[in-house]
């Protein structure tokens, strides 16, 4: 530091005598004390200072990534993934989990979302183990959305397996083009690698009785195990317990869930990014019933989206949450005499679990059973056997384990008295009069509430603050005198916009799709969707509009639409009628199935128009759209087509099928179908 410039004296100054103690003296002085009587007292811990209670924290710790580390910190040899997209596969996984301790071992569910799946070779360091994958298909020969990293990496690895063990169950539907693809690619993946299978692959199809197929196989799939790691049956019961209840008669409400999906409060305080963990709350604008006539409600509604930051485009989907019915919640609390406000926890057994809770907790009985758990679809074969022990009658007890037994008469049994009647666990409680399970026990056991996806029925180009729905209200009669309502549709019909200050809201996000129109707009475009099926194709026409609008040039434009009658259920009619009077749709063939004597369905149109298809599909190089009905018009509209390339581009029956594949690998047959 450079010497401080010296201060000149007058000489009247210089000759005068120094005070003894001058003012920089006192100053000095002064500072000195002033930091001695500073740090005296801030040494000493303060008294008697109010502390304010931390709020409990609901932010999720950090999670072990390695599930080859979680096994050997709890001692797991099996591990049982799932890739699942409604739960189902979820649940399978869990079941096996827990009938491992049956046979001496065990195991974990664990979803591939959450840990490195690269560990895979790792899994030989872990005697006598065992990996199992649960894996469902979604869509057209897809992943599921928290398998979609998994099956990158699968596609990828060529890591050295030897010495893995594996079983793959696939959970698919038949009326699918590429059924159960994701459990044939695991599978066939897995032993390319040098894995070995332990049990055949297993393929369970929806379309006939999922349930079933999982239980054969796994009857089958336990004494293999045991066999080839040369272990015995222990007998343990397998009714334990996952998660302990705790009641919390004295709680800030500010602190329990309410309905939000993950983040506390998410639904007062809106932060994007929205998706499935944090859907975003949409305001319902318009909800219009579309139909004219007849017993049946189709109903268009428009949720603005405008805050939410959220993109989309034409073919993709948007996933809503419902809620269920108060009165089955209501009904279901008065069954089981239990106060539905009671706020609970369920806290996981096992501490080192990454699923902490079944269901989003602390909660009510009351938003448990109104927004998490699925109390409208029939209980699996697993929740009867645990709740069997909760019936007083050791007749209902016999007669709910045989239902969830392997046998041939269990299983005819379930099929007849809960699959074909559709009995929810609310009946299955009104009709096993002595059944009335520990509502706890009952909420582990639910299988959760799943989204609801709908094909977005606009476009955002012409609509980019709001996204448009096009359902039908499912409500049918059993063979029990009952009247079962759809949970999405039901609870999307009551959704009125008001202007009272509590507008109706939708948590819903954005599922992108690969439902998508050509890059170019020249290429003609062929589009087939009967019933709610036309919901995408209202997203097409108003994009083909706009482009039309900007000066592009558009290609050729068909649709088509099939309906019951013209004057009932002939849906969208007037923006269609004028998509044509335009331009837009240059081509609109509409099949009314019940307005003459024998029915005529599109697949019919399409036949009579052959020539024209097949000149659009062969030389045009047209991309072909199909949204509906799995079982039966996507079929029957791809034999459609087939008819087209046989008798008019002269191909054999079996080049007709190769040629339609090839168009589908090559992106330019699209389906988005449901079953």
């Amino acid at each position: 530091m450079d010497d401080p410039e010296p201060i000149t004296l007058s000489p009247e100054a210089e000759a005068e005598e120094e005070p003894l103690i001058t003012n920089l003296d006192i100053f000095l002085f002064s500072l000195m004390a002033g930091l001695l009587i500073y740090w005296f007292f801030s040494r000493r811990t303060p008294q008697d200072v109010p502390q304010m209670k931390p709020i409990p924290s609901v932010v999720t710790p950090m999670r072990e990534t390695s599930f080859i580390e979680k096994m050997k910190k709890t001692g797991r040899n099996i591990v049982v993934f799932y890739g699942s997209q409604t739960g189902t596969a979820e649940a399978f996984a869990t079941q096996l989990a827990k009938d491992a301790q049956r046979y001496g071992m065990k195991g974990m569910p664990a979803d591939p979302e959450e840990y490195d799946m690269s560990e895979l070779p790792r899994l030989t360091e872990i005697p006598n183990s065992l990996a199992v994958f649960c894996m469902a298909t979604y869509g057209e020969g897809d992943p599921t959305d928290n398998a979609q990293d998994f099956y990158d990496w699968m596609q990828a690895a060529d890591d050295n397996l030897e010495g893995v063990n594996f079983s793959v169950f696939g959970l698919g539907n038949k009326t699918y083009e590429h059924f159960n693809a994701m459990g044939k690619l695991v599978d066939k993946k897995l032993v390319e690698l040098g894995a070995k299978r332990v049990f055949d692959l297993g393929l369970g199809d929806d379309d006939s009785n999922l349930e079933e197929d999982f239980v054969s196989w796994k009857e089958l799939f336990w004494p293999a195990v045991c066999e080839f790691f040369g272990v015995e049956a222990t007998g343990e019961d397998c009714c334990v317990r996952q998660f302990e209840l705790v009641n919390h008669s004295d709680i800030n409400m500010n602190q329990v869930f309410t309905g939000e999906m993950s983040r506390l409060r998410s639904y007062q305080t809106q932060r994007p990014p929205f998706d499935s963990k944090n859907p975003f709350l949409a305001t319902v604008t318009a909800n219009r019933k579309l139909n004219k006539g007849g017993v049946r409600h189709l109903m268009h509604l428009e949720l603005d989206i405008s805050a939410s930051k959220l993109r989309y485009d034409a073919g993709d989907h948007v996933a809503v949450y419902p809620t269920n019915d108060v009165a089955l919640v209501n009904r279901l609390g008065e069954l089981l005499a239990v106060d539905l406000n009671t706020v609970i926890s369920l806290n996981n057994l096992d501490e080192e679990s990454n699923k902490k809770h079944p269901f989003p907790c602390p909660s009510s009985y009351r938003t448990a059973l109104t927004h998490y758990l699925d109390i409208t679809s029939p209980p699996r074969t697993n929740v009867l056997y645990e709740l069997a022990q909760y019936a007083s009658d050791p007749r209902d007890q016999d007669m709910m384990r045989k239902m969830a037994s392997s046998s041939a008469e269990g299983k005819a049994l379930y099929q007849s008295w809960v699959l074909a009647p559709q009995r929810h666990i609310l009946a299955v409680l009104e009709d096993i009069h002595s059944l009335r399970p520990a509502v706890d026990h009952l909420c582990e056991l639910l299988p959760r509430l799943q989204a609801r996806y709908y094909s977005i029925a606009s476009s955002a180009k012409i609509h980019p603050t709001s996204v448009h729905i096009c359902a039908v209200l499912v409500e049918y009669a059993t063979s029990t005198g009952r009247t079962n309502m759809g949970v999405a549709t039901t609870w999307l019909k009551n959704m009125v916009p008001t202007g009272n200050g509590h507008p109706a809201s939708v948590p819903l996000y954005v599922r992108k799709s690969q439902f998508r129109l050509p890059f170019k707009a020249s290429t003609p475009v062929v589009m087939i969707g009967p019933g709610t099926g036309i919901a995408p194709f209202m997203g097409f026409l108003q994009e083909r509009a706009w482009q039309k609008e900007q000066g592009k040039e558009v290609g050729e434009t068909v649709l088509y639409y099939g309906c019951r009658y013209r004057n009932e259920d002939f849906l969208y009619q007037e923006e269609l009628e004028e998509f044509e009077r335009l331009g837009v749709l240059t081509q609109l063939n509409v099949a009314f199935s019940r307005d003459q004597e024998h029915k005529i369905y599109v697949q019919d149109l399409m036949k009579e128009n052959k020539e024209h298809l097949w000149k659009l599909i062969h030389s045009q190089n047209a991309h072909l759209y199909v949204c509906g009905d799995a079982r039966n018009m996507a079929r029957d509209v791809q034999s459609a087509f087939h008819q087209a390339a046989e008798e008019v581009g002269g191909l054999s029956h079996t080049q007709a099928i190769d040629y339609f594949k090839r168009l589908m690998t090559k992106g330019r047959y699209s389906q988005d179908v449901w079953s």
